[in-house]
């Protein structure tokens, strides 16, 4: 397992009710599913991080599955929502 940190932009930030905290996982899809399970967490948190953008240490993650991408000690996890606007 790996201890790092996840970020919250914009509607994610609004809806896990912080900016960031840390993550405790082996995986990306790992450290979403913590953070969606996390107490007082609602429907909207999981559908705006279902349909957000992931950096990881500045990388995007793209189409790969989020169990094939494994999270470093001390990494950045990035969750971008989609943005509006130009």
């Amino acid at each position: 397992m790996a201890k790092g940190t996840m970020r919250y932009w914009a509607a994610a930030k609004a809806a896990a009710g912080t900016h960031e905290e840390p993550y405790d996982a082996g995986t990306l899809a790992e450290a979403v599913a913590a953070a969606v399970a996390k107490e007082g967490r609602g429907g909207e948190f999981q559908r705006v991080v279902g349909r957000s953008s992931f950096l990881v240490d500045g990388e995007p993650v793209g189409s790969r599955a989020h169990e094939s991408v494994l999270l470093p000690d001390g990494g950045v996890v990035e969750v971008l929502p989609p943005f509006a606007g130009g």
